[in-house]
């Protein structure tokens, strides 16, 4: 059985982020989605939210299994007895940061292996920092999340006073 982790902070999920997790899984048998609790960023959502997003949004996906992680996720790779870590890229930049994590992952694990998967262009301008930016100005974010996380961003900034 070929298992693969796709991980991230999903801070929110977006059609991207849900596009790469589609498109693995039909390649491998499993695929699991790791949110990451610790990370250096200051994310809008706390760890539990995140995840239950995740969940709500992949619960179409037989094969998807999404889990909380906490630290190197190479430890989460093997936890998970994956062998493949996928790494969605959205521009040529993206490309030098995952390299670069791809290079100390596979010195940390010699036994796994990075698959880059491009999203598709529909989604390669779109990131989570996009979403929360636009949801906080009061625009429509529907386009680019799914419902579950539209609505959550929606209520966030109604309750912050932070829209339009």
């Amino acid at each position: 059985m070929k298992k693969a982790v796709y991980a991230g902070t999903f801070d929110p999920i977006t059609l991207g982020h849900l596009d790469v997790i589609e498109r693995s899984a039909k390649i491998f048998d499993l695929i699991y989605i790791g949110v990451a609790a610790r990370v250096k960023k200051n994310t809008l959502l706390d760890v539990n939210n995140r995840y239950d997003l995740v969940v709500e949004s992949v619960k179409h996906l037989n094969n998807v299994h999404v889990t909380i992680f906490n630290g190197l996720l190479v430890d989460f790779v093997r936890e998970c007895q994956a062998s493949v870590i996928v790494r969605g890229l959205r521009v040529l930049s993206d490309f030098e940061y995952e390299f670069e994590m791809a290079s100390a992952n596979k010195k940390l694990y010699p036994d796994v292996e990075t698959m880059f998967l491009p999203t598709s262009l529909e989604y390669s301008f779109l990131s989570s920092s996009l979403v929360k930016e636009v949801a906080c100005l009061g625009g429509d974010i529907s386009i680019w999340v799914p419902l579950c996380v539209s609505k959550t961003l929606e209520n966030i900034y109604k309750k912050t006073g932070n829209n339009g």
